[in-house]
């Protein structure tokens, strides 16, 4: 049985949801994703586009639903994230490695969100130097 970090790369639409303007766009998940052939929206308030593609300022602005969500945005604006993604039904939320906070995670249990935290994105979409050698300690001590 796959553990819930594995599970959440089983959906089909994915948002990836980032400020350029004060972080740079988390380009590593939302080009795996592309590459495992995902549907996958880039959300960015700050921008107009994303490799060529339409930035959404939010996730109401969506052409379509989508089934999880990435968010890698400053620590202040996580809480914020994780109360539209519940708002907009998205059950599943990855919260960036570092991003998280108590207020993101109580509104996240309070809704009853699927969350995966505590490590990067990266390592379960295949990435290579320095993600693969941090996938291969992971397993190595269970915690994958």
């Amino acid at each position: 049985m796959p553990s819930a970090h594995e599970a959440f790369w089983e959906n089909d639409r994915y948002a990836v949801i980032g400020h350029s303007a004060k972080s740079p766009f988390p380009m590593l998940s939302y080009n795996a994703l592309k590459k495992l052939e995902k549907t996958v929206y880039p959300v960015d308030p700050s921008v107009e586009t994303i490799e060529g593609d339409p930035a959404h300022d939010d996730l109401a602005a969506l052409p379509d639903t989508v089934d999880a969500v990435i968010i890698e945005v400053p620590k202040e604006e996580t809480a914020q994230w994780v109360a539209l993604a519940a708002e907009a039904g998205i059950q599943n939320v990855w919260i960036h490695m570092g991003r998280e906070t108590p207020e993101a995670l109580a509104i996240a249990a309070e809704k009853g969100l699927n969350v995966c935290t505590g490590t990067c994105s990266v390592q379960y979409l295949r990435g290579g130097f320095p993600h693969n050698v941090h996938r291969f300690l992971r397993k190595l001590s269970g915690n994958w």
